[in-house]
Parts: C-alpha cells; sequence; structure tokens
C-alpha cells in the first residue's frame, strides 16, 4: 500500500475523534493530513517526528513513551 493510501481518509477520521490528544506512531508523521488536522480541532498529537524529516518538531515524549509500553503489552502473547 502506498503513503497516500495508508493515510487515506486519516483527516475525516482523526477530526471527528472525540478525545484531547492522539497518540500514533511515526507512519502518521504527515503534516496536511494528520498533524493540522488534529490541531484544527483543538487535539494534541503525540506522533514521533520520522527520521528523514527535512525540519524535525517538537513532541511529548513522555505521552510518546507511554503509546510504547501500551503498544507492546497488548501485543505479547
Amino acid at each position: 500500500m502506498t503513503k497516500e493510501g495508508y493515510l487515506e481518509g486519516a483527516d475525516q477520521l482523526l477530526s471527528s475523534v472525540v478525545v484531547n490528544a492522539v497518540l500514533v506512531d511515526k507512519g502518521y508523521d504527515a503534516d496536511e493530513r494528520v498533524l493540522e488536522t488534529l490541531q484544527a480541532h483543538g487535539k494534541t498529537a503525540v506522533v514521533p517526528p520520522r527520521s528523514k524529516r527535512k525540519q524535525q518538531r517538537e513532541y511529548d515524549q513522555a505521552l510518546g513513551k507511554a503509546h510504547y509500553l501500551i503498544e507492546n503489552f497488548f501485543c505479547q502473547a
């Protein structure tokens, strides 16, 4: 699946989610489709920036670590 296909509809879905913060992985580091949409709707985006991003940006590393721990907890068999 292409990067564009992976994020298709993300802007519409994320704008309707009733939360204060959205914790996702680096795959959702897309300004127009994810970050700007969340910001426009008053939500905090906790998305680690991709390492190859030309302009690195800040994110809440404590919430990012919590996302990692929660995800790994549910992935264990």
